[in-house]
Parts: structure tokens; sequence; C-alpha cells
């Protein structure tokens, strides 16, 4: 059934009100980013501010954490939830269905909840105020997410295609590397820009893990220099620019597939 025109219309209004409503805040920062430091200049267009918030923020430091952080967060989380959605949502062997629940439980705990025990248990293991007490963690977030997203991919595929696979002569290793992974590629894309925006975004984790400081991941580094610089905005919303830039070029680069990813999976649930 096709839509009317005055629905297309309404829809188009609706859409266009939510995406100022959400475009609104970023371009105000970006605007006040650009702004003057001095008091009572109107002018705009400095773009030395972001270089004045890189350096006075050490940001160079802690977006380095980031990203390393970020990338064995993504990698060790992706491989897994391979592994893993490939047994639950193909090979299926007995009780899959139990260990399945079990994975979800991570995605139903929040973190709140577990971080001070995991901090105690990282702290005996002498892992504290390094790079894999912030990533296992996450890793473990971000695996249960995977196993369920992943999972559900491998159980839409058709199965015609796997029985062709095995008349073949292909193993399980052939089957996920040579057939699932080039056709999975808008569900893969998914998850790493969604575990990689929860892995940066992530505030708790690093702050609690890393108590001497040395580990302060990019927006640890806001939150301080955000109270260096209560009294300017100017510099405080360039360095949130180059806070949330990684995440907005990760997403420009990767958006058709993530995209489709999303709308594949909205139509299989």
């Amino acid at each position: 059934m096709r839509a009317s025109r005055t629905e297309r219309v309404l829809n188009y209004v609706i859409l266009t009100l939510f995406a100022v409503q959400a475009l609104v805040p970023i371009l105000y920062v970006l605007a006040m980013a650009l702004g003057s430091q001095t008091i009572g200049d109107s002018s705009w267009g400095h773009l030395g501010n972001f270089a004045a918030a890189w350096q006075q923020g050490h940001f160079s430091q802690y977006m380095r954490n980031s990203v390393v952080i970020a990338v064995i967060v993504v990698s060790v989380a992706l491989l897994l939830s391979l592994m893993s959605g490939y047994v639950l949502g193909i090979l299926r062997p007995r009780g899959s269905s139990i260990l399945f629940y079990v994975f979800l439980l991570g995605i139903m705990v929040p973190s709140e909840a577990i971080v001070l025990p995991l901090f105690f248990d990282l702290r005996t293991l002498g892992l504290t105020d390094t790079v894999w007490a912030i990533a296992l963690p996450q890793i473990a977030q971000s695996l249960a997410f995977g196993t369920f997203w992943m999972r559900a991919y491998f159980r839409g595929v058709d199965p015609a295609i796997l029985e062709a696979a095995r008349l073949d002569g292909a193993g399980d290793v052939r089957i996920l590397r040579s057939i699932l992974l080039p056709i999975g590629r808008p569900a893969i894309v998914t998850q790493i820009v969604l575990t990689f925006m929860w892995t940066w975004n992530d505030f708790l984790i690093p702050l609690v893990m890393s108590p001497s400081g040395k580990l302060r991941t990019a927006p640890l580094g806001l939150a301080f220099f955000q109270g260096q610089y209560t009294q300017g905005s100017t510099l405080l919303a360039a360095g949130a620019v180059l806070v949330a830039l990684p995440m907005v070029v990760l997403y420009l680069v990767l958006q058709k597939q993530f995209i489709s990813g999303m709308t594949d999976g909205a139509v299989k649930g």
C-alpha cells in the first residue's frame, strides 16, 4: 500500500524536525569552537583554537590512548563475535540456546554494577593502569552484543548456500572466510562502527581502571580539560570537536555499509 502525498509530506516534516533538533547543538558547538577567545570579539573562523586546545589539553596523548584501546577492542571483539556467532547461528550444538542467553547477560548487566568488583580483581592480577585493564572489560561487553548481532546475521543466511559449499568440500573455516564474510560485510561494518563508538565514548571504565590517570582516554581528557577552562568555552568546544572527529570520520567512510547493515538487521528482526 502506497502512502498518500499528505502522509509523505508529514513524514518529511517530522524527519526534518528531528534532523534540525539533532544538528542545531552540533552546529552551535562548532560555531563556538571557531569563535574568538577575546571577550567582546564577535569575529569567527579562528582555526587556531583547535591547535591551542590540542596542545593545552594534551589531546595527542589522550587520542593515542583511545585509538590503541579502540583498535584492540574492535579487533578482538569482532573476531570472537564471528566465531561465537557462527557456532550459535550455523552449527547450533546442543545447549547453544542456553549459551546464547548467557551471552545476553552481558547486554543486560550494566557496567556500573560490576566495575568495582572488576577493579579489585584486575588489581589483584596487577593489570590496573594498563591498556588491558581498560580493553578487557570493554571486549567482554562488546562480545555480548557482537554474538547477538552476528548470530542473527548467520541465522538469516540461506541454508542452500551452506549446503552447496559443504558438498564442494568446504569446511567451517573456509565457509566462514570465503562465503559468509564477503556477503556479511554490512553486518560486520555495523558492528565495527557501533563497537568503536561505544569504546571511544566510554568514560567509567577508563576512569576506574586507570587510577593514576596515565591512560586517560579522549573523553576523560576532555572532562579534565573542562575543569581547567570553566571560564572560557571556546577552547572547550574546540576540544569537544576534536574528540568527536574520529567517530564522525569513521561513520562518513563506512556510512553506506553501516546503513545497509542496520536496515538489513531491522528487516530480519
